[in-house]
């Protein structure tokens, strides 16, 4: 059998997005800034293997009204998208987010995206019993705050060794004028000096 050589003709963004789930993108709204700090470049792009782009703009929407954050970049909130991209590899999942997202533009009578603030939070709150709205909101809470893009804005340090959080700043009253002496004594490396 002689194999046939590959063609090498370039293929459109088009053809390669149709062939592939979707991509979500955007670009950094905040030139400065720990997030800025962390991103090779202000430009960012989530590949989707199950979802398609519609449906991971939709989903992003959905999540930043679940959990708004105003200076939160969507690079953040992509991270979900992404969470919930691999879980639609299972169809049940799949059918569930592919449903949610019909259900609000339906709702919206069209496209729930152009919708202001006010009216896409009332139509999230008509289903609150859904499957669909449990999903999201359940994959949010952890993929949208353990991550280190979200550890860098909100300024967490993350974990350093078996110290634990009473070293870690748990402790510090530096803003109040005369801190009193804990019930429980100072810790050893706290000892006031005399």
């Amino acid at each position: 059998m002689i194999s046939q050589p590959l063609s090498h003709k370039p293929i459109s963004r088009r053809v390669f997005l149709k062939a592939s789930g979707g991509v979500l993108a955007g670009t950094l709204a905040f030139a400065s800034g720990p997030i800025a700090l962390l991103a090779p470049s202000r430009s960012w792009a989530v590949p989707l293997e199950h979802l398609s782009s519609r449906q991971g703009e939709v989903l992003l929407a959905v999540t930043r009204q679940l959990f708004p954050h105003a200076d939160l970049e969507d690079a953040v909130y992509a991270l979900v998208i992404k969470s919930l991209d691999k879980k639609a590899a299972d169809g049940e999942v799949s059918e569930q987010l592919s449903t949610g997202v019909t259900q609000l533009d339906d709702k919206a009578g069209g496209d729930w995206l152009t919708l202001d603030d006010a009216q896409r939070l009332a139509l999230l709150k008509e289903m609150t019993k859904a499957p669909f709205f449990e999903l999201v909101r359940g994959d949010a809470v952890v993929s949208l705050y353990n991550n280190p893009l979200a550890f860098a804005h909100f300024g967490y340090e993350g974990e350093k060794g078996n110290s634990g959080y009473l070293t870690r700043g748990f402790n510090d009253l530096t803003w109040l004028p005369d801190p009193a002496q804990p019930d429980a004594g100072y810790l050893p490396s706290e000892e006031p000096s005399t």
